[in-house]
Formats: structure tokens, sequence, C-alpha cells
């Protein structure tokens, strides 16, 4: 495959289907585009892990991340939130011998200062999706067109800096706009797949917006 981005960023695969550029021909990343990213998630879980994973990602590309997410999922209980809430020094120390993730103390500890305020949220508003899909902007706010020049630019929004002024707020870490902006992409409370990649029309049919 060509892994050259066009000017319009889209790459066409073996297969011929037209997908965004970022995948970059990466197998595992592929996967990831076409499965995962930028549909609808309202899994707490999951939601959860993937914000985690967002804040370990800082300073880093995905790509290394992905790559480790199956270790980060065995090293932090599947990223139930419920267990890592109880973490202590020596479940600290032991994640930072262990090499199958992002050895960082601060984002270690910034995942189970989150999980202890992700309780909190659930206690206030019945779960984790119903908080995070609040900031679901109205298609207005959206691109009219997505391609490659507006989707490129939106590093982050009005929703993903509301988002993180609140939960920083609330005390959650490694959570800027920047991090929020990405979350939101992945989990679909946006569609940013471009609107000739044959992603965006599956995703789509999912979430209007």
């Amino acid at each position: 495959m060509d892994v050259s981005k066009p000017d319009n960023g889209i790459l066409v695969g073996d297969d011929g289907k037209s997908r965004c550029w970022w995948h970059s021909g990466d197998p595992e990343y592929l996967r990831y585009h076409d499965e995962e990213w930028g549909y609808p998630v309202y899994d707490d879980i999951h939601l959860f892990e993937k914000i985690c994973l967002e804040g370990f990602q800082a300073g880093l590309s995905w790509l290394i991340i992905l790559r480790k997410r199956d270790n980060f999922r065995k090293a932090f209980d599947g990223f139930d939130y419920n267990k890592i809430a109880g973490y202590s020094e020596n479940e600290i120390e032991s994640l930072l011998q262990n090499e199958g993730i992002i050895r960082h103390r601060g984002k270690i500890e910034a995942t189970i200062n989150n999980a202890q305020k992700a309780l909190m949220l659930i206690e206030e508003f019945g779960s984790l999706s119903n908080y995070f899909w609040q900031y679901e902007p109205n298609r207005s706010e959206r691109p009219q067109v997505n391609s490659y020049q507006n989707i490129s630019i939106l590093a982050k929004t009005n929703e993903s800096t509301q988002m993180s002024k609140d939960l920083k707020k609330r005390g959650w870490k490694f959570v800027g706009p920047t991090t929020c902006y990405a979350f939101m992409q992945s989990m679909g409370i946006v569609n940013d797949h471009l609107e000739e990649c044959y992603c965006y029309h599956k995703a789509k049919k999912v979430n209007p917006i």
C-alpha cells in the first residue's frame, strides 16, 4: 500500500477501500480504524479505558499505546474502575515494574485517581456514558463537510474544552482539551472519518452527528 498521505487525506487499500490516511497501512492500526475508531461507545468500562489510555498517550503516538493495550488491560484489571479505585502503593510499585505498559508514575497515579473520580461521576449521573455523551455537539456545530482540510485542524473544540474544564474541576488528571477531543473522536461522540472514507457512512448510520 502507498502510505504517503495524499492531499485529500485518503488512502486506498489493496482491498480497493478508501480510508482516512492516519492508519498509514499498519495492519493493527488499520483494523482499529475500520472496526473501532469513530463508532459510538456507551459501555462505561470501555469509556474509562479509553480516556485513561488517551492520558497515557500524552507525548507519545497512539500506535504505541494500541500495541500495548492488551498489556494495559491485564495490568489494570480490565480497566474495572471499581478495582482500580482501591489500588495502593503496592499496586503502583508493581505497575512501575511492568515492562508491558508505559511506566510513568504520574500517569499510573492519575489512572487510580480518575477511577475514584469515575465512581463519583457514576453516582451523580448514573453512568459514565450519561456524563460523556452530554458533550455530543449539535450538528450545526460540526463541519459541513468532513474533508481533510476541515477535520485535520480539529485538535480541540468548544465541547472538548468544556469537558476538560469540568473534569479537571472534578479532580480528574491528564484530561486536557486535546486529550478529550481525541477521546470523543475514538468513542464516536463525533464522527471524524473523512467523507470519502468508507467507514464514515458506517459510523453515520449509528450516529448521524
